[in-house]
C-alpha cells in the first residue's frame, strides 16, 4: 500500500475543509455502476434485417393523446423474436428501448 497516497490525499481533504464557503465551487456527478440503465419509448418505424428495425423516439403527452416522434430514427434488435428468422413486426408498434453495451434493445409482446 502507498502511504503516499494516503497522506497527499489527507492533505487535499484537509485543504479544502479550511477555504471559505464563498470561494468553494461545489460540483456533483451521478454515475451508475451498471446496475441500472435508461430505457426510452420508441415508435417501430420499419424492418431492417431478422430481428432488427429502424425505431425512434416518442414524447409520450397526457393520457389519450398520441406520442410525439421525437430525434433521429436508430436500428435496434427486438429481443421477442428468433436471431435466425426474419422478423415480422409492423410498423407503428410501440416498446421500450434500452442500451446493452453497443446495442440498442427492445422487447414486445411475445
Amino acid at each position: 500500500m502507498d502511504n503516499r497516497h494516503i497522506t497527499d490525499e489527507r492533505q487535499v481533504l484537509t485543504s479544502l475543509s479550511r477555504e471559505a464557503t464563498a470561494n468553494r465551487k461545489e460540483a456533483s456527478l451521478v454515475v451508475s455502476g451498471g446496475a441500472g440503465s435508461p430505457a426510452w419509448p420508441v415508435k417501430v418505424k420499419s424492418h431492417v434485417a431478422w430481428n432488427v428495425y429502424c425505431v425512434r423516439a416518442v414524447a409520450l403527452g397526457e393520457a389519450g393523446s398520441v406520442p410525439v416522434e421525437i430525434g433521429q430514427e436508430i436500428e435496434a434488435t427486438n429481443l421477442a423474436e428468433s436471431f435466425t428468422g426474419e422478423g415480422t413486426l409492423p410498423a407503428g408498434t410501440f416498446a421500450l428501448l434500452f442500451r446493452a453495451g453497443e446495442r440498442n434493445v427492445f422487447c414486445t409482446k411475445p
